[in-house]
């Protein structure tokens, strides 16, 4: 039994780490009595479509985290930066404090006036998808710059590259994508086409961290491939922090850009807390400031503050080891669902991965054909009563939504054909989780009551 006692409250500690040892295996021992699973799955159990995997070890180092006591970015920060840049194989890692807020700071560092002629300016044209999650388009509108949606394929669920020439103007700046539900989108030519038309390429990855792609023999981690990417560590993904993102990149001009704009905007990339490590606080001359002035409040850009706190990183740190362990499981349960839904291709769309790709799946998509004559709803609600999450693949097709009513039929966006296909995924297709939490009981279960809400 989990006890503390007033004379343990009031023990006398020779140490700090002393103190923090105790403190840490009391916290591991709460773990193990109450936050451990140790209920065997029974059918009937609620299955989520994604949930928190962790342990004592997540749970101790934000417990040093909390004792640290900084509240803001620092020393964990720090670490999980260095050591997230190792897993991915690029030099410049920087922690955001969500997702959505990575893909903002990716968007707006191709605003920056010192990429010349390549920075994107209000009603330059960003080509993009309609079908994904809002927060990877939002930051283009919200600039002024004109989002142009591509139409996508099934069974990947991803950009239809064929129209990608179509879609080019003079007035093309970058192409902005998602890799969806970790499937990698067609890597190769998108990437082909940005380099002959000097195109800016953003991946958003935030649903495909550790899926990996191959390119002319070499193979990396998507999100790798192109000038910036995105990650998201809020508690569905791939690994969590609670909160939190980051944004990732190769080039030294976009890392300087990057930090400018996630920490106020300011010209110092001097790390917080540490004043004048460069050793030219007091000797620039900036802008119209006198010369001399203190740099760590000089503004080269309009920015904000994205930073992610220690607290978050404590747990990032010790999630990021339990990342190859997470992507194999989830490979594994996205095998043996598609296995045991391959008798269904008669009514079902399974999903497939993209050519040349080793995806980390978020989910796994199912498109009901449309000559089945069964209803979405219909089957939805049936898998929803039997407690299992379901969940559509986003916005279905963006510009339906509510957000466009002011803008529908203005020049703020484009669309390149008529996005028949994303609009039949938005009336035909929902998807289901494969986490690393689920156990194969699980997954029997899924396939069994998927199995009967299109049968029945």
């Amino acid at each position: 039994m989990f006890r503390i006692g007033r004379q343990k409250m009031e023990k006398h500690f020779n140490s700090e780490a002393e103190a923090r040892e105790e403190i840490r295996a009391m916290v591991a021992a709460y773990y193990h009595q109450f936050r451990e699973p140790k209920k065997a799955f029974e059918p009937g159990d609620r299955i989520a479509y994604a949930s928190r995997v962790y342990d004592e070890k997540e749970m101790c180092s934000l417990t040093d985290a909390m004792l640290d006591f900084w509240l803001t970015s620092g020393r964990f920060a720090e670490q999980f930066e260095k050591d997230f840049a190792a897993f991915l194989g690029v030099p410049f890692v920087h922690l955001v404090n969500s997702g959505s807020s990575a893909n903002l700071l990716a968007f707006m560092v191709l605003t920056a006036p010192e990429l010349g002629e390549r920075r994107i300016r209000p009603g330059d044209e960003v080509i993009t998808v309609a079908c994904g999650f809002p927060t990877t388009i939002a930051p283009i509108l919200q600039y002024g710059a004109v989002p142009v949606f591509l139409d996508v394929t099934v069974p990947q669920y991803n950009l239809d590259v064929s129209q990608l020439e179509a879609a080019l103007t003079e007035k093309t700046k970058a192409v902005m994508l998602a890799h969806t539900l970790g499937n990698p989108f067609d890597l190769k030519a998108v990437r082909d086409f940005c380099r002959k038309h000097q195109l800016f390429l953003v991946e958003d990855n935030c649903d495909a961290l550790g899926s990996r792609y191959t390119i002319d023999g070499e193979t990396r981690y998507t999100g790798t491939w192109g000038d910036i990417g995105t990650s998201s560590f809020y508690p569905p993904h791939h690994m969590t922090m609670g909160e939190g993102g980051a944004v990732y990149t190769r080039d030294p001009l976009l890392h300087r850009l990057i930090l400018s704009y996630r920490d106020w905007g300011r010209d110092c990339i001097c790390p917080s807390g540490r004043d004048d490590t460069c050793g030219h606080r007091y000797d620039g001359q900036f802008g119209q400031l006198p010369a001399g002035y203190d740099h760590k409040y000089v503004y080269s850009h309009m920015g904000y503050n994205l930073k992610a706190t220690d607290l978050q990183a404590s747990i990032g740190c010790e999630q990021l080891k339990k990342m190859p362990g997470f992507i194999r499981r989830r490979q594994e349960n996205w095998e043996r669902l598609h296995r045991a839904l391959s008798d269904l291709t008669d009514v079902l769309i399974l999903p497939e991965r993209a050519p040349g790709s080793d995806p980390s799946w978020f989910g796994f998509l199912i498109t009901l054909k449309p000559s089945s004559g069964l209803s979405r709803e219909n089957v939805v609600r049936k898998i929803e009563s039997r407690n299992i999450q379901t969940r559509m693949l986003f916005s279905g097709n963006m510009t339906r939504h509510p957000a466009f009513d002011t803008i529908r039929g203005t020049d703020a966006y484009r669309v390149v054909g008529d996005l028949a296909v994303t609009d039949m995924i938005m009336r035909q297709t929902f998807w289901v989780g494969v986490y690393p939490g689920m156990t194969d009981e699980m997954l029997d279960y899924m396939a069994g009551v998927i199995h009967e809400s299109v049968r029945a």
